[in-house]
């Protein structure tokens, strides 16, 4: 009976063990590649310096002891996008299983490139956002629905400029645009060159707020860029583009694609994106 009752609690224990490590591990995938986990790591590095503090560092621990007092609603504030966002993607999806319609795949890649080379050619500018782990159904809901499959021709119909969708950007879920003419926080850090237009400060914006991939076709030079963790890579070509999106993706290439060298950022003197 008393060996019933071990089993037993040994059986509820390694269930909240699991859990805990299984939302831990969701939240962490949900801020992975955004501010949010360099805030994180902050307020981690904040509870081991109270805890060191405890030692006789009395004016520190007595300081953190009272910010540290209040880090319920200090949390809340700082990750409450990101809070709202998890809590959405839950209720979309209640057993907390992210179902995905496919991933993009090295064919829908090249027709990214493609139709980038495209609008780069004749100085039409875009902005294209392919979606990875972090969802961006906030950013979806602001544009014009399409869910569409993925295609050149219907990605350079978009950003033409006769079309009333042409200003915003569109978004790349798997194998589908799902919505076009959408708006992007715009990076704000007076470090960056003035010469980046709008999008380029959407791209770094975003992708530094996610982890999506984003790719800006300059209007003024027609210049290529892609934006990734909140570094922009400039001045592309379809060859660069296609391996920089293959390993943003984690695609494999196929026997017939060619290496990928090494992409870097070319900063121009002549380029004024």
């Amino acid at each position: 009976m008393f060996d019933t009752i071990l089993n037993f609690r040994y059986v509820w224990d390694t269930l909240d063990i699991a859990l805990v490590a299984f939302i831990i591990y969701y939240a962490l995938t949900m801020i992975e590649g955004t501010r949010a986990l360099q805030v994180l790591f902050g307020l981690v590095l904040l509870f081991a310096l109270f805890y060191i503090s405890q030692e006789g560092l009395f004016t520190l621990n007595w300081i953190l002891g009272q910010f540290l007092g209040s880090i319920i609603l200090i949390v809340v504030i700082l990750f409450q996008h990101d809070i709202r966002r998890a809590l959405a993607a839950i209720g979309r999806r209640p057993f907390l299983l992210k179902i995905s319609s496919g991933k993009t795949k090295e064919s829908y890649v090249e027709e990214i490139v493609k139709a980038s080379s495209y609008l780069a050619n004749r100085q039409i500018g875009a902005l294209i956002v392919i979606e990875r782990n972090n969802s961006l159904a906030d950013f979806i809901e602001i544009g014009m629905r399409i869910d569409s499959l993925l295609s050149r021709e219907l990605i350079i119909s978009i950003f033409n400029t006769s079309s009333p969708l042409h200003d915003g950007g569109i978004i790349i879920v798997g194998d589908r645009i799902a919505s076009a003419g959408s708006f992007f926080p715009l990076v704000t850090d007076p470090d960056l060159g003035r010469e980046l237009g709008t999008r380029h400060r959407a791209a770094i914006g975003l992708s530094a707020e996610t982890d999506a991939v984003v790719v800006v076709v300059s209007e003024e030079t027609g210049t290529i860029s892609m934006a990734l963790g909140g570094e922009i890579s400039r001045g592309l070509d379809a060859t660069s583009l296609n391996n920089a999106l293959l390993d943003a993706l984690g695609i494999k290439r196929s026997k017939k694609a060619s290496p990928s060298p090494t992409v870097k950022t070319e900063e121009s003197k002549q380029a004024n994106i």
